[in-house]
């Protein structure tokens, strides 16, 4: 497994395919650029998880989903990345009515970059905060996954962010 990129240090550049519903209900599909003009110029946290429709994933995302004024309060945008494709992806957004886009990262070259891929098994439940400029600001990288980082902390982190200090774990 290759090494999580540093707090301070650059994220690594991804493309990969996405989807997020829009307020009608549509699923609009793209290709997702962390580079791109969708990411820069605000904060974006970046959640890795494991599966569409598992336990502690759906508690997750739903969490962030219902929190995510919370979220553009302190002008963040939120990106989820799993394994799985953009058929998985409609359908556990659509179920659970998810407001943030739902990446696929169906080769797992996203996940080994950032650190988080655990062969075998999928990859390791993570959150990176970026900055506007696509800087690793905080971190949070699971041992086990059986729980997630609660959007207080997630806030609390981009404020630091977004006032131009830098967090810690």
């Amino acid at each position: 497994m290759s090494r999580s990129p540093e707090v301070g240090s650059q994220a690594p550049d991804f493309t990969v395919p996405g989807l997020v519903l829009s307020g009608d209900g549509e699923a609009r599909r793209g290709d997702y650029t962390l580079s791109g003009p969708g990411h820069r110029g605000t904060p974006l946290v970046l959640v890795f998880y494991p599966g569409d429709d598992t336990p502690v994933c759906t508690k997750q995302l739903c969490a962030y989903t219902s929190e995510l004024d919370r979220f553009k309060a302190v002008n963040a945008t939120v990106w989820g990345i799993s394994p799985q494709g953009l058929d998985s992806h409609e359908r556990f957004a659509r179920r659970h009515s998810l407001g943030f886009p739902l990446l696929a990262d169906t080769d797992r070259a996203v996940a080994r970059a950032y650190g988080v891929a655990v062969p075998g098994l999928g990859l390791r439940r993570s959150v990176f905060i970026l900055d506007a400029d696509g800087i690793v600001r905080w971190k949070h990288v699971a041992v086990l996954g059986l729980t997630f980082q609660a959007v207080d902390t997630l806030t609390e982190h981009l404020a630091t962010v977004t006032t131009g200090g830098q967090a810690r774990d």
